[in-house]
């Protein structure tokens, strides 16, 4: 039920593009089942990656939630707002050549430039606002994963230790390849490694961790003001990109599976 909310019905060869908007060529969209992966299907094409290989997945849910990513496309099809196409096709075509080894080390290297981990002490009422909204994070990052970290006041870089390092990679080779590619889009979109840890566990909702990532740039738009219709549309998209991420990493971490009832006769 985790995804409903984003799943319709849908329908041989459309291949997807990253380049200027088209106009909306099919009527409807579909999944059909080829052993066990689902496909994307338009008008009864079968929607292709950008190298030219079958949009698959292997969870029927996120196939559905692609499904009605193409089929919520109106006049024009906006490409740059489909981001769990996006994040299928960039795990399928793996255009870097990333191996989940690469993944988890950038991952684990990450926590050296996490954004929470830096914090100013040049303005008292910034600091505090860090503080209060930061360190609980910290934290819980500490206490979850029982590792020890150190955040920064200054331009170097925070102190992880090594076996903290070590500890996040165990955690995260736990994972699939296709639930690390939507790790490591996740980190890239907070910038922190441990809001995108905390968010995934739900201990912060979507809303929540864009906030806390934002929380620096948020404080000075208090005091400088903003243009807010350029300021909401940026955080709009970030949660969007997020909550893609999210929904990315749980229906490629869950399976299901049903047997056939057993008659006890």
């Amino acid at each position: 039920m985790f995804c409903l909310k984003y799943c319709q019905l849908l329908p041989r060869t459309i291949i997807v593009r990253k380049m200027a908007t088209v106009k909306r060529f099919y009527r409807k969209t579909n999944i059909l089942q080829s052993g066990d992966k689902y496909e994307i299907t338009l008008d009864q094409r079968k929607l292709k990656t950008p190298k030219g290989r079958v949009f698959e997945v292997s969870s029927k849910p996120l196939a559905l939630a692609v499904a009605l990513e193409w089929d919520s496309q109106e006049e024009t099809i906006h490409r740059s707002n489909m981001h769990l196409t996006a994040l299928c096709s960039t795990f399928l075509d793996n255009p870097q050549h990333l191996s989940s080894i690469d993944i988890v080390n950038y991952i684990a290297n990450y926590l050296e430039t996490d954004t929470i981990l830096f914090q100013s002490d040049e303005t008292e009422e910034l600091f505090k606002l860090q503080k209060d909204k930061w360190d609980p994070m910290i934290q819980w990052f500490c206490d979850k994963y029982q590792v020890d970290i150190e955040k920064t006041t200054s331009i170097s870089a925070p102190i992880i230790p090594s076996n903290t390092k070590e500890t996040i990679v165990r955690h995260m080779a736990s994972y699939d390849a296709a639930a690390l590619h939507g790790f490591m889009y996740g980190v890239d979109v907070l910038k922190s490694v441990i809001l995108m840890l905390a968010l995934s566990e739900r201990v912060i909702n979507v809303e929540e961790a864009v906030s806390l990532s934002r929380l620096e740039e948020e404080f000075q738009i208090s005091h400088w003001g903003n243009v807010e219709w350029s300021h909401e549309l940026s955080k709009q998209d970030l949660q969007a990109r997020l909550a893609a991420a999210v929904l990315f990493i749980h229906l490629n971490s869950s399976s299901t599976t049903t047997k056939p009832k057993l008659d006890s006769t």
